[in-house]
């Protein structure tokens, strides 16, 4: 089962199952810039399954098909409330809280497939390509609107952002979501990221962080260094 923490106040701690997740690509002027693309009209909207999440302290595992690649830090939702055709006034209210996450990328695979006009999803949706951090309820965040957050590889610098630079903003993105897709409760929505995106190698440590609220750091790997893992289901 795929999980996130969700901090409440007074330090109160739930761990809710996440059914899917749903990422925004191009949603910050300089990123769209670095790319090379357009500015979008409407949100760029792709998926990872859930067995893509991993935790602090844990690895990033990059397949041996792919030879580059990237990071990208960018703040997460987590739904509350399961809906479907939110209001934009109302949207804000199904949103549970706001976590740190990194959406891993394989590049070069990426690239391919858009030049064959094929889906991102091997690029985007391989196991440990989204590592996030414990979330944070939203009534502990005073202006999510303005919330800095940054990306450290080896302890150097390499993302920083704010959410106040989106260009769609938090509620926008839920509303749209959710006239496409019922937003489950633990669903979880990457919201883009910022400049700065660039290789990693393994052995780098990645630190990713949202203001003082929440972070987490992650290593990486070669695919040759994973174990392998069963679960044996009790219907066999």
């Amino acid at each position: 089962m795929s999980y996130i923490i969700l901090q409440g106040s007074r330090h109160t701690k739930e761990k809710i199952q996440v059914s899917k997740i749903l990422c925004l690509g191009l949603n910050y002027s300089d990123h769209i810039s670095e790319m090379k693309s357009e500015k979008p009209a409407e949100p760029v909207v792709f998926m990872k399954p859930a067995s893509a999440i991993i935790h602090n302290g844990s690895s990033v595992f990059i397949p041996a098909i792919s030879k580059e690649a990237h990071h990208e830090v960018e703040i997460v939702m987590v739904i509350g409330t399961t809906a479907r055709n939110i209001p934009e006034n109302q949207a804000m209210e199904y949103v549970a809280g706001f976590g740190i996450g990194l959406d891993m990328t394989l590049r070069d695979i990426q690239a391919e497939a858009k030049k064959q006009g094929k889906p991102w999803t091997i690029a985007k949706g391989f196991d440990t390509s989204a590592p996030v951090s414990e979330f944070i309820a939203r009534k502990l965040i005073p202006d999510p609107d303005n919330l800095d957050f940054k990306l450290m590889v080896n302890d150097q610098l390499k993302q920083q952002g704010n959410s106040r630079d989106m260009i769609f903003k938090f509620a926008e993105i839920v509303s749209y979501l959710s006239t496409i897709f019922t937003l489950n409760r633990g669903d979880l929505i990457f919201t883009g990221t910022p400049a700065g995106v660039g290789p990693v190698q393994p052995g780098d440590k990645l630190t990713a962080s949202l203001s003082d609220f929440t972070s987490f750091s992650v290593s990486i790997d070669k695919e040759t260094d994973y174990q392998a893992t069963s679960t044996k289901s009790k219907y066999i």
